[in-house]
Formats: C-alpha cells, sequence, structure tokens
C-alpha cells in the first residue's frame, strides 16, 4: 500500500465554479505510482466546497452559479450568521450543500474521471481568499 498527501493553496478567484482538475493533478506528481487506489480531494474552508461535473462546456458553471444564488439567495432577513457580509451565510449553505472533499478513483496512476468530468473549486464568497486543499491518494 503507498500512501502520498500533499496540500494545494490555491490563489483567490472570483466567485462561481472554477474547474481546478490540472492543479490537484500537478499538486500530487506520485499519482502515478498509484494502479489502483483513491484520491480525495478536501478543502479547509467552510465558504467554499469541491464538486465533480461538467469540464467543457462553460456556460454549466455558469448554471450552477445562477442555480445556487437563486437557491439560497443572499440578504435574507432570517440569516443570524450576518457579520462577514450579505455572502457569508449563503456561502455556509451552499458549502453544506455541496460538500468539502471529492473521492475519486485512480486506474492505472490517472484519475478515472469520465470524459466530461473535471474537479470544481466552488467558490461562494464575493471575496474568499486562497483555498487549501488537502489531496491524499492511496492504493497499490
Amino acid at each position: 500500500m503507498k500512501i502520498f498527501q500533499q496540500t494545494l493553496d490555491l490563489p483567490q478567484k472570483r466567485r462561481g465554479f472554477h474547474i481546478i482538475t490540472y492543479e490537484v493533478l500537478d499538486a500530487i506528481p506520485q499519482l502515478h505510482e498509484i494502479k489502483t487506489g483513491i484520491c480525495q480531494v478536501f478543502i479547509q474552508h467552510t465558504s467554499a466546497s469541491l464538486s465533480i461535473n461538467e469540464n467543457a462546456d462553460p456556460t454549466v458553471r455558469q448554471d450552477f452559479e445562477m442555480y445556487f444564488n437563486k437557491a439560497v439567495p443572499e440578504n435574507d432577513p432570517d440569516y443570524r450568521h450576518d457579520d462577514e457580509g450579505p455572502d457569508d451565510m449563503p456561502a455556509h449553505l451552499k458549502a453544506a450543500m455541496l460538500g468539502c472533499s471529492v473521492s475519486i478513483p485512480i486506474r492505472n496512476g490517472l484519475l478515472a474521471l469520465g470524459t466530461w468530468q473535471g474537479i470544481y473549486l466552488c467558490e461562494h464568497r464575493n471575496r474568499g481568499g486562497s483555498r487549501s486543499l488537502v489531496i491524499t491518494a492511496w492504493g497499490e
């Protein structure tokens, strides 16, 4: 069994859904040493999330942003947690809906993503700052 772990600090990105597959792959070059295994990517933040989805058509990422903004609107008077601005509590809710990690099979040293799949950083804050990821890969 081989286990590798790396951290990845992503620079601040604008609010929205960003493909980070290549940044993840660049951060863990040891992946090619694993024939069969799992790669987990974990985000160390509560107002951004990770997801896997369409990697080709950018309108999918735009539609994700539109959907989540409608589903979890800003300035809801019922929110009690609003010290950091109107995008703060909605960001926490969106992150809870999407989750803080993704797990991807490793096959022959590569992520076994589907043809049209990519890893998304889902930035839910207007100015979220840099984001830290922990990438762990293990297997035979």
